[in-house]
C-alpha cells in the first residue's frame, strides 16, 4: 500500500507515471544495494574498466613492471577473464615466487579454467606458505571447483574455510548447498539455520556484507 501511495505521489510530482516508475525503481535499487546486495553494481564495472585502461597504458610504457601486471591480472580475475589473468600471473610468479597471494591467485585461475588438479596443487602450496592467505578465500574456491566432481572434498574445504572465517555466512550457506546436492537434507537444513543464526549474532557493520547469504538461507 505504501509503495502504491508513493507511486501516486511521484506521478503527481513528476506529471508522468513512466518517470515516477523510473524514480521508484532507482530508489529501490539504491536501497537494495545499500542494505541487501543481491543485485549487481552498475558503477563498479565502469570504475574497473577505467582503472584497467589506465593500467594497460602504464604497462605499455613499462612492460616489465611486475606490480602493474599483478594489478591487471587481479582485474582480469574480477572480470572472469581467467586465461589472460593466468598468463600475467605466471610472469609475476617468476619474479615473486615466494608470494602466497600470487600462487593462490594462479591456482584459482587454473581451477576456473578447469585444471582442477593443477589449481588444487597451487592453492594448497599457497596455503602451506600462509595458512590464512587471502583470509581463507582459496578454500572457498577449491570447494566451488570440486563441488560437481567430489562433493565430499568440497565439504572438507568449506569446513576449512569456515574455521578461518568463523563469521562467514557464505561458508555455511554453501555448505548447505553441498549437503543438498548429496541428499543430506537434515544436514543442509542445519547449515541454513546456522547461516541465519550466525547472521543474527554479527555486529551491525558486518551484517551488510553477510545479509545476502542470510536472506538466501531463509528462502530454503
Amino acid at each position: 500500500m505504501s509503495k502504491l501511495l508513493l507511486f501516486f505521489v511521484l506521478t503527481w510530482l513528476t506529471g508522468s507515471p513512466i518517470v515516477a516508475l523510473i524514480v521508484l525503481l532507482v530508489v529501490f535499487y539504491v536501497l537494495e544495494r545499500r542494505y541487501i546486495g543481491l543485485t549487481p553494481s552498475i558503477l563498479k564495472p565502469l570504475k574497473r574498466s577505467r582503472r584497467l585502461a589506465k593500467l594497460r597504458q602504464e604497462l605499455r610504457l613499462n612492460p616489465h613492471h611486475t606490480s602493474i601486471k599483478l594489478d591487471v591480472a587481479r582485474i582480469m580475475i574480477e572480470r572472469k577473464q581467467y586465461g589472460e589473468a593466468k598468463e600475467l600471473l605466471e610472469q609475476v610468479a617468476a619474479v615473486m615466487d615466494d608470494s602466497a597471494d600470487v600462487r593462490a591467485e594462479l591456482g584459482i585461475c587454473e581451477l576456473k579454467l578447469g585444471s582442477l588438479e593443477a589449481g588444487e596443487r597451487l592453492v594448497l602450496e599457497a596455503l602451506e606458505m600462509n595458512a590464512r592467505v587471502k583470509y581463507g578465500e582459496p578454500y572457498l574456491r577449491l570447494a566451488e571447483a570440486w563441488a560437481e566432481r567430489d562433493a565430499g572434498k568440497a565439504i572438507s574445504y568449506l569446513q576449512s574455510f569456515a574455521s578461518i572465517q568463523s563469521s562467514s555466512c557464505e561458508a555455511y550457506y554453501r555448505l548447505g548447498q553441498l549437503y543438498t546436492r548429496l541428499g543430506q537434507k537434515e544436514e543442509a537444513r542445519k547449515a541454513y539455520r546456522e547461516t541465519v543464526e550466525l547472521y543474527r549474532g554479527l555486529p551491525k557493520y558486518k551484517r551488510r556484507f553477510e545479509r545476502k547469504w542470510a536472506l538466501l538461507a531463509r528462502l530454503k
